[in-house]
Parts: C-alpha cells; structure tokens; sequence
C-alpha cells in the first residue's frame, strides 16, 4: 500500500482507550494472565526480533473486515460502561473496533505494580447494528486500536489507530496533523515502509501533571523498536518521549520523530478558485530553533511535484509544524476549524548531532491528503544491527512553547511586481513578509535604521523595503524577484537593526512558472 493510500483512507476514521483491574472484577472486561513488564524487558524483545527474519501479518476474515467500511465501522459504538479506567478515571480509555482500512489487531495491555496483563477482546463491549458484518466475525478477532477519554468521558484528546501514527486535540480541542514513532524511506524511489504499533501497554504516570504512560512496541520489515509516552493534558498535551529503535536491514532514509500534515492552499500564492473558503491547512509553516540558536520559519508549498527540502544542523533547540494563522475569518469553515488546528513542537533531549530537518511537500489537490512530512535525518547511516535511542519532549499546543525575542513571521503573500501605476514587468513577482510581536512590535514607528537583509539561490532582485504597518505593530518587508525560467528559486530574508537580528530568519522555496506570469 502507498503512502498516499494509507493516509487516504486513515483520514477520516479516530482512536480509542484502556482500563482497570475495577472492571475485569465487575466482568466487563477480561484479561489474561499476569506477566512481567518493564521499558528494559520489552526493549529486549524487540532487540531479539530484530535478529529474527520480519514475518508479515495477515488478517483474519478479510473478506468479511473489508465489509466493514467507514459507515458500518462508525455505527459500531464502544460501550461506555466498558471504558478502561486507567489512572483513576484521570484517563479512560476505548477501544476501537477492526475494520476495512485497520485490519490488523493490536495487543492492548493494562500495567500495574511491574506486571502487565494483555485484555481479551469481547465483541459485547461494542453495540452493533443487527445488521453488521462485523457480528460474523470470530469471538478473539482483537482491537484496532484505542484513544483517551477526557476524565467527563465527552470527547477523546489522544488516539491510535493505524501503523503507528498518533494524533492529539491538543490545547484548542482540535484534531489536525499526527505524529509517528518513525518514518522509513519518505519520498524514496522505493515505497515507503509503515511500521506498525503491534502491543500497547498502558499505565499510571509518576510524573507530576502527567497523567498516563503508553509504551508501545513495533515492528516492520526494516525495524522494531520499543516508543514509551509519558502524557499529560492540562491546557497543551505534552509527551515525554523515551524510545529505543532496532534495525533489521539498512535503511537509506530513517526519519526520526516525524509529524504528519496537510497543506493545500493559503493566502500565500493561492490558485483560482479551487475551493470557497479562503484557505484550507492544517499547518502553515515548519519552524526550527537551530543549534547555533537562529529561528527559522519556511511556510509550506502545494507543489506541482514531490519535493524535499533539508536544513543542516547540529544539535537542533527544537522544530515543529505550526498553525499559526489562528483567525476563523481566514478559512470561514465552521466544520472542522481549521483556525484551531494544533501546532506541534519536537524539543531534542540529549544529543542528537549532526543531521538535518527534512521537509517533504507532496501535490495534493484535496484537504482529504496528508501531504506533508517533517523529520529528523541523523547523518550517520542506519545499518543492519544498529540500535538507535532518541528521547524528546513532544508538545501540542496553540503556540510554539519557547517563543522567541526575535519577531515572527505573520504572513507570506505573493503578487504581480513592479510598481503600481506602471508598467507591469513580464515575470516579475512581488513579495510581501509581515512579521510582528517581539522586537520589532517595540519599535516607534519612526525608527530609523530597520533593514531588510534578502538573498535569493537565482535570480534579480529588486525594490527591497521595509516599513512599519500603520494599523497594528507589525513591520512589513517587500521585494521584487525576476526568475527567468520554472525552476525552484530559494529565498532568505530576515530584518537588522545595526548589528542586532529583529525577527526570525524567513526562508521560502518559490516554484516560479513564467508562463503564467503577467
């Protein structure tokens, strides 16, 4: 199955919960026997699987899980009274029934004093239509998948449903991009591998303000690997992550800790009347805090072809996908809120060192594909035998958690160039960047001094500026750019006073197309 494939029919379906010892006594739910369990011993495991060759699994009764499309799969409810309670109630949790695009169970395990005890599945804890396919399935056919609950059980804030992506409403309550343990072979020659979260073992959190551990173990082809969560909610959702990774084979490109999303238009360069609302993403823009302490924004492209862009560092602060554009006025979309979209912040622990963020943009033509990826690539090679451990701190919020001094980006928007009231120069494009808060919201609107600092991979540049905006304190840069033919131009700019940086480093990768320009 191709990336594209998967994301497809994964896009519109949720994730489930887990629960307590109270509810296997009270014969809702039952569970096998006890075993022992620790971080180190399922490391372990997967380490010996690594040494073994990768035996795919197959569904049971796919004929009749195939019957179960996203209509039958939505009617099979999960039965309140059966919900997991781990941690006291502070993080119910359910489980989701297998169906046409999850097919494959996982091994959900409820941990208490060092000992884990794996939950037998039961089709009673679901409520199904008389006329479900699903009712002609075996008695043990398992789980799909499971999210958490908020403590009043009303809406899901954490899921896990397919390969191992995961997803969080973050701090707006608002599903959006998804994060995975790993991404192998992205925008590769060769189709991109999916490992898959087989067990998932839940727990109480001894971390003050973190409410549940989930500590997964995988497995692919390629790789197996052990992915713990220590989560909390209050306001943003914050995951300490520990994770321990080991390859079966060499891997050309292995993707660490990668977040998932949607980009298809923006009031950046926005096509003709591809939809009624006036923008449509789910992030806009990937930012990064660089280990030589530069702030980054690079907003995000719908391009024509598969692109990736890699960005050089060591020992990054931190990077993630935002939305930053929190206006409603600018998607007018009362159905899915694009305006309250979680960003998503990765902050390194330990060192990671020299290596890069990639970026990946993929064409999409539709707010149903996730066609965006970005991810750390270690410059050291994976090869067969290689043990690899990555910890990071992993935040959902409605901003990025460390703001900076330096002023951030607010917008990108791309027009004709030249100068109103003359004669439009053929291939010509105008620029304009707004960044705003920071230093420069400090500034009197008559400082003097304020530069703009643009540089372009090809191509003339012309009629640089910057100014303070007179409605509000942002500052605005403009420039003017003559590329002569299709091929991507780079840009950087950013704003100076003397020797001081004001804002962050915006860097844009413009896909110029002459023949349109007018």
């Amino acid at each position: 199955m191709s990336r594209r494939t998967f994301l497809t029919a994964a896009a519109a379906l949720g994730l489930l919960p887990a629960g307590g010892r109270a509810f296997a006594e009270e014969g809702l739910l039952s569970f096998e026997n006890a075993r022992p369990f620790s971080f180190e011993l399922l490391a372990e495991h997967a380490r010996r699987m690594a040494m073994q060759p990768y035996i795919p699994p197959r569904p049971r009764d796919p004929e009749v899980l195939d019957q179960i499309d996203f209509d039958a799969h939505w009617k099979i409810k999960y039965r309140p009274e059966a919900t997991l309670k781990v941690a006291d109630g502070e993080a119910p949790v359910r489980l989701f029934h297998l169906g046409r695009y999850f097919q494959l169970p996982v091994g959900i395990h409820v941990v208490d004093g060092g000992e884990s005890r794996e939950l037998r599945y039961d089709p009673a804890v679901f409520d199904m239509p008389a006329d479900s396919p699903a009712r002609k399935l075996p008695k043990d056919i398992g789980y799909a998948g499971l999210r958490v609950m908020a403590p009043d059980q009303k809406n899901d804030w954490l899921a896990f449903l397919g390969a191992a992506y995961f997803r969080s409403s973050g701090e707006l309550d608002q599903f959006g991009l998804s994060a995975r343990a790993l991404a192998i072979d992205v925008a590769m020659p060769t189709p991109e591998e999916f490992p898959r979260f087989t067990d998932y073992f839940l727990e109480r959190s001894a971390t003050p303000g973190h409410e549940l551990v989930i500590t997964c173990l995988i497995d692919s082809p390629r790789m197996t690997g052990v992915f713990r969560m220590d989560v909390g909610k209050h306001g943003p959702v914050v995951m300490d992550i520990d994770s321990r990774f080991f390859a079966r084979d060499d891997i050309a490109r292995l993707g660490l800790a990668p977040l998932t999303s949607m980009f298809w238009f923006s009031e950046t360069d926005r096509p003709d009347r591809v939809d009624w609302r006036p923008e449509i993403h789910d992030s806009d823009g990937l930012a990064i805090h660089s280990g030589g302490n530069e702030r980054i924004w690079r907003p995000l492209n719908n391009p024509s072809v598969v692109r990736t862009s890699s960005f050089s560092d060591k020992n990054p602060k931190g990077f993630g996908l935002l939305q930053r554009d929190r206006a409603f006025s600018n998607y007018e979309d009362d159905g899915v809120f694009y305006e309250k979209r979680p960003s998503v912040w990765i902050e390194p622990k330990g060192d990671w060192g020299q290596g890069e963020v990639q970026l990946v943009e993929i064409p999409t033509d539709d707010e149903i594909h996730d066609n965006i990826v970005a991810y750390w690539l270690s410059e050291k090679p994976v090869k067969k035998g290689d043990e690899i451990p990555l910890s990071y701190r992993l935040t959902w919020a409605r901003d990025e958690p460390h703001p900076s001094e330096v002023s951030a980006v607010t917008a990108t928007r791309i027009g004709r160039g030249g100068i109103a009231g003359q004669p439009r120069p053929k291939g010509v494009v105008k620029f304009a960047v707004d960044f705003d808060g920071g230093f420069v919201a400090r500034l009197d609107r008559e400082t003097e001094g304020v530069e703009a600092v643009v540089s372009t991979s090809r191509g003339e540049l012309s009629n640089i500026d910057c100014y303070s905006v007179k409605v509000g304190t942002a500052w605005r840069m403009t420039f003017d750019l003559k590329a002569e033919d299709a091929d991507p131009v780079d840009l950087r700019a950013y704003l100076k006073r003397g020797d001081q940086t004001l804002t962050e480093t915006w860097l844009y990768q413009f896909l110029s197309d002459p023949d349109s320009a007018a």
